[in-house]
């Protein structure tokens, strides 16, 4: 089961040392809004790289949704559809699991 941390001081000590483990491709900011819920980072990060960020806990592992390098709100919000998945480890499972729980809320 996919769980959404919305918890940013424990998402933020749990995600240090992530890095791109792949990406989820055709799914707008509010499809992900209305499959996953509020992002755990709902502002832009203080480098300005990211402007949302879901952190998730899966199977005992720590992953990350996120845009990168949009640099703009609007854009990200509007015309985005490829996201950036971030961890420490393989992340396919979690891939699988997070494109067919996005996918039945497209279909729905």
């Amino acid at each position: 089961m996919i769980e959404v941390i919305q918890d940013k001081d424990w998402a933020l000590e749990k995600i240090g040392g992530t890095s791109l483990k792949g990406r989820l491709y055709g799914v707008k900011y509010s499809e992900l809004i209305e499959a996953l819920g509020q992002p755990t980072f709902n502002q832009e990060s203080g480098d300005g790289k990211t402007q949302f960020e879901w952190v998730f806990e899966f199977d005992g592992d720590y992953y990350t949704l996120y845009d990168w390098k949009t640099y703009d709100v609007q854009y990200t919000i509007n015309e985005l559809t490829t996201w950036n998945i971030g961890g420490k480890s393989s992340a396919w499972e979690f891939i699988d699991a997070l494109e067919s729980l996005v996918k039945k809320t497209q279909n729905a």
